[in-house]
């Protein structure tokens, strides 16, 4: 048995890998409301369908987490690969030019909501491990898969649970197949920090200005103020500061996420979310509410940013202003020059043509919970086309690519000497 034979494989399935994917997407697992059963059963049926006894475990009866694992043919290291079932909702389904959940193939893309993000990820996960279950003898070390509820909101019941309860998903390392874009290797992602700020004044009539403050004035004031904590400096280390610094590198960043994105990847970012208030237009607002969501790169916690942050509302005495932390997330790496890069770039430009190149992500993932855990933890998956939007959509070349890509990954590291 070699990587050509396991190559050919793959490829002389693609038909039924397609009708996975397909059907992946026409069982409906938006979160909210987070009901991924019957998105679920997709999985599980085609595990077992293959010889795969899969199990089902969390705490909630409606957000499924499907695991399975094997052990190769010798001891040594754990590999585990990491998808979610849930996708973003799809409202009254308004913009899209077909059912969001048609699953449709057509001008050689799968079309529906999740198709890249990441049903493809996480089906092209689910065939890579059936494909090595039926070649583990030759394979050293284990193989774990964990194909997860509730990511989009947060991995309370999903991801995180899991690590937090059964360390046999840990494993030495974690792949994934998130929207990436061929181009990239994702090592590393920002930290969120969400804050609401109340502003309180005493409020009155529109034309007596000089009786109370505007609150809504205050707000636009803080909130312009607010764009200092864009000028604090992280702690990188000097040797990540210089591999962001690579021409290449920033290159494959501004082609993965847009021109400009390699400027922030290491500064930290505020966006202003929502901002209420005021009653009537001849009323001077009493009060004002806004939310910020703050981006931490590596080397930047949020103590740092709140310091910054108190160090401003000290200049509104006139007001009651109030600020309220909702959710904070750390940001979280792990090394770019890792063994499972390298094994990553050489086997996606084999196949693609491309070698990928480590970045950090500006948006959250479920890696960040392996991380957190010392997991090594990488993304290699397809264009993010039309994520979390109308159309969304995935290439079937590009995910036959992830398919093959993570495959002939996990084979290496489960046969090459560590």
């Amino acid at each position: 048995m070699t990587k050509d034979d396991l190559l050919a494989a793959i490829e002389r399935d693609r038909c039924s890998h397609i009708a996975f994917l397909q059907a992946f997407i026409r069982e409906p697992s938006p979160n909210p409301p987070g009901d991924t059963r019957r998105a679920a059963e997709i999985v599980t049926r085609y595990l077992a369908s293959r010889g795969i006894e899969a199990s089902i475990v969390g705490p909630r009866e409606d957000l499924p987490n499907v695991v399975a694992e094997f052990e190769g043919g010798r001891s040594g290291r754990r590999l585990v690969m990491n998808g979610h079932i849930d996708v973003f909702p799809v409202g009254d389904g308004k913009g899209w030019s077909r059912d969001p959940w048609s699953g449709a193939l057509e001008d050689g893309c799968v079309h529906g909501r999740g198709a890249c993000d990441m049903k493809a990820g996480t089906a092209a996960s689910v065939i890579a491990f059936s494909y090595l279950h039926a070649r583990r003898a030759a394979l050293t070390g284990s193989l774990g898969l964990t194909a997860v509820s509730d990511e989009e909101t947060g991995g309370r019941w999903g991801s995180r649970w899991l690590l937090e309860n059964d360390t046999r998903w840990h494993g030495d390392c974690m792949i994934n197949a998130e929207p990436s874009g061929l181009q990239t290797i994702r090592f590393a992602e920002k930290g969120t920090l969400r804050l609401t700020f109340t502003v309180r004044t005493a409020g009155a009539h529109g034309a007596h200005l000089h009786k109370s403050e505007s609150a809504t004035r205050i707000a636009a004031s803080l909130i312009n103020r607010l764009e200092q904590v864009e000028e604090i400096v992280p702690d990188l280390p000097p040797s990540l500061r210089t591999y962001l610094a690579l021409p290449d590198v920033r290159a494959a960043a501004d082609r993965a996420m847009g021109p400009g994105a390699a400027d922030i990847l290491a500064q930290p970012t505020l966006n202003i979310g929502t901002i209420k208030g005021g009653l009537k237009v001849n009323m001077i607002p009493a009060s004002c509410v806004f939310e910020a969501d703050i981006r931490l790169p590596i080397g930047l916690d949020a103590t740092r940013v709140m310091q910054t942050v108190h160090t401003i509302l000290a200049d509104y005495p006139q007001a009651d202003v109030a600020v309220q932390e909702a959710a904070s997330n750390p940001s979280n790496s792990c090394a770019h020059d890792h063994p499972m890069v390298s094994i990553l770039a050489r086997n996606a430009e084999a196949i693609s043509g491309v070698r990928p190149v480590a970045v950090p992500s500006l948006g959250a993932t479920d890696c960040k919970f392996w991380r957190y855990h010392k997991v090594p933890a990488y993304i290699y998956g397809p264009a993010p086309t039309r994520m979390a939007a109308a159309d969304e959509c995935v290439s079937v070349e590009e995910f036959m690519t992830i398919i093959k890509t993570h495959a002939l990954s996990a084979w290496d590291y489960l046969t090459e000497s560590e």
